[in-house]
């Protein structure tokens, strides 16, 4: 599978639907805070769900279970009742991966880095907490991921000053813009073992017509994804027959 082009598409119907949700709103007469209009169509990230549904189709599990529909994607926590994915993959009543697709743009990039960053090691330390105490029976470790697609702008570039008057942050974040703190968040989440992979991409918002992406490392690189959900779902095909 070409996932390269795929996710090129994805890109292209990330701006061309966030720009027809703000379209929409304009010629509804009606106004949206900012940048919200283009998050509250809600299907921004739909052509990532495409994408890792076809790697799933071609690696094993045709007839898997894949859930994209919100009445379909929630699981049992352990901090709280239930938690909803953005996508779940299920065959013969064994969750295969549970994935959780996110954006950011601007041009507020400080608060909501770390809402997100709560967020993502949240909802990870949750899962596998519910996991050790049973919640999904007794099965292999599921593939749990987190993709982010965050705008490529001069404010998501520049360095960020830290402020922490009692003690030193991390040596790595000193200076370091809010794409790469994402780069880091997703390093540290694979590193603690929170998530199977954790992806950054970003975009400028002229992709629009090409798609065009950019990655930071190799370890929150696309191709890791791809290549790590490839194995885990052909592994689990031949497991399960």
């Amino acid at each position: 599978m070409d996932y390269e082009a795929k996710a090129r598409e994805a890109v292209k119907a990330f701006w061309q639907s966030r720009e027809a949700a703000k379209q929409k709103q304009r010629d509804s007469g009606r106004s949206d805070q900012g940048e919200r209009a283009g998050v509250t169509g809600g299907k921004n990230m739909d052509g990532f769900i495409e994408l890792t549904e076809a790697l799933i189709r071609a690696n094993g599990l045709a007839d898997a279970e894949i859930h994209r529909e919100r009445a379909a994607l929630t699981l049992p926590g352990f901090f709280r009742p239930t938690k909803l994915w953005d996508l779940l993959v299920v065959h013969r009543g064994e969750l295969i991966a549970a994935i959780e697709l996110k954006s950011q743009v601007g041009p507020s990039f400080g608060n909501n880095f770390n809402n997100r960053t709560e967020e993502a090691i949240g909802t990870a330390h949750d899962l596998w907490t519910a996991y050790r105490e049973g919640a999904f029976g007794k099965q292999p470790r599921p593939f749990v991921s987190w993709l982010m697609m965050v705008e490529d702008a001069p404010k998501s570039r520049s360095p960020v000053a830290t402020d922490s008057p009692h003690f030193p942050v991390f040596e790595a974040f000193n200076g370091a813009s809010y794409l790469q703190r994402y780069d880091l968040l997703c390093q540290k989440l694979v590193q603690e073992g929170l998530y199977t992979t954790a992806t950054l991409i970003t975009s400028a918002r002229d992709a629009a017509d090409t798609g065009a992406y950019t990655e930071l490392s190799e370890l929150s690189a696309l191709k890791t994804f791809v290549t790590s959900l490839a194995g885990h779902v052909a592994a689990a095909a031949v497991r399960l027959g």
